[in-house]
């Protein structure tokens, strides 16, 4: 049943989509449309030092609008999806007595998740299968434990980003550790949130998506995104550092491909990253799709949207 929106203390617009499609651009417009700051929905871009290889907002864009959650953490830090959804009410709840919008951007499925719905009663991490499963990976590799996952859990196997490792050993530990499906435990029930929530994916022709990433990691490299992970190199095995455009480079510095190949690994990785991007993301009605150019045409949403009873 629709309730009032009115009734609530500010309306947080929620900006998704694939990675290279527009969100950070169409995020800082809305801001100074509304007079708004932004919260980053990004895993990535909340650390330090990844400035090039995450695509954190420009120092324009920066300067543009007041950001959240943009390297302002070490990466070593531990930081998760519950930890954000954590940080993220507690900082809305500070933005909301002084602003009627905010804007969240980013294209981390799982934070956009807990922020908006919040997260899963999962259980607990078991040590003992979590160090089985961590040595099992650094002996067998990433491949293997997402092959068991398609077994367990084909569903979430076809949707999850297996280039992050630690969100494969987490799904699969709970597969192993309750007999169900990590996606079936993912009840995907909404916690009731005191701020209205309007949600605007970015989105473009495959084709021409896949072009715009392509020419962004060329624009990556340009700007020093080898010296970039070059400098990270000691610090290969943290979890923030698992990541597209990082593992790829770690690989060629161990001689294991020349840099062109590497290249060509970040530019085809990036671009099945923003499929399964899709693939999470176009499960949720709610959103409201548009080019991340039509800005009339995304007011008008927000404006229906939230004048709805």
């Amino acid at each position: 049943m629709a309730t009032m929106m009115s009734s609530k203390r500010g309306t947080l617009i929620v900006v998704v989509g694939p990675t290279g499609s527009g969100k950070s651009a169409l995020a800082v417009e809305l801001a100074q449309h509304f007079s708004a700051p932004i919260i980053s929905t990004d895993s990535r871009q909340v650390y330090r030092g990844m400035a090039i290889g995450t695509a954190q907002p420009t120092p324009q864009e920066q300067a543009a609008a007041k950001h959240y959650f943009i390297a302002d953490r070490d990466i070593h830090d531990e930081f998760n999806s519950g930890r954000f959804e954590q940080e993220a009410l507690a900082r809305l709840d500070e933005l909301f007595k002084t602003h009627e919008y905010v804007v969240a951007v980013g294209g981390s499925g799982l934070y956009v998740q807990a922020l908006c719905d919040g997260m899963d009663d999962l259980p607990e991490a078991d040590e003992k299968l979590r160090s089985e499963l961590k040595q099992r990976l650094e002996r067998e590799g990433v491949e293997s434990l997402v092959a068991e996952l398609r077994e367990l859990d084909p569903e979430y196997a076809s949707q999850m980003d297996i280039s992050n490792p630690q969100r494969v050993v987490r799904a699969l530990e709970v597969c192993l550790l309750t007999g169900k499906r990590y996606s079936e435990l993912r009840s995907g029930r909404s916690t009731e949130r005191d701020f209205n929530i309007v949600k605007i994916g970015t989105d473009m022709p495959r084709d021409i998506l896949y072009d715009r990433i392509n020419r962004r990691v060329d624009m990556m490299v340009t700007d020093g995104l080898v010296d970039e992970v070059r400098a990270l190199l000691p610090y290969r095995e943290l979890n923030s550092l698992q990541t597209v455009g990082y593992r790829e480079l770690f690989d060629y510095f161990d001689g294991n491909s020349t840099l062109e190949e590497a290249i060509e690994l970040i530019k085809r990785n990036s671009r099945r990253y923003a499929k399964r991007q899709l693939t999470w993301f176009r499960r949720d009605s709610s959103i409201g799709w548009f080019a991340p150019t039509d800005l009339d045409a995304i007011l008008s949403f927000i404006d229906a949207a939230t004048k709805q009873e």
